[in-house]
C-alpha cells in the first residue's frame, strides 16, 4: 500500500517524514491540494532502484542480441572469467 501524506506533512513534520522514507524503504507521495505532487524516497532507495534500471536495461540488450541470433558465451568461459574478477579483489 503506498504512504501518501500532504504536502503540509512536509512542511510540519520534516524529520517523521524522513524517519518515515527511511524506515518504510519505500517511497512517500506527497499531495498538493489532493492532487498528486511529488515522491520522496531516502538516497539508498533511490540508489537501488538506479541499480535495478541499470540491470533492467542490460538484459533487454542481452535479449535484443539473443532475438538477433547472438550466440551468447559458453559457461566456462563466464565461470572463467569471474574467477578472474574475484581473484582480483583479493
Amino acid at each position: 500500500m503506498p504512504i501518501i501524506k500532504p504536502v503540509s506533512d512536509l512542511r510540519n513534520k520534516t524529520n517523521q517524514i524522513s524517519d518515515l522514507v527511511h524506515k518504510s524503504h519505500e517511497p512517500v507521495f506527497i499531495t498538493k491540494n489532493g492532487e498528486g505532487d511529488m515522491v520522496l524516497m531516502s538516497l539508498a532507495t533511490y540508489g537501488e532502484i538506479e541499480r535495478t534500471l541499470d540491470l533492467y536495461g542490460k538484459l533487454a540488450v542481452a535479449e535484443a542480441e539473443t532475438a538477433k541470433g547472438g550466440r551468447g558465451r559458453a559457461l566456462s568461459q563466464v565461470m572463467a572469467d569471474l574467477r578472474k574478477r574475484i581473484r582480483a579483489f583479493k
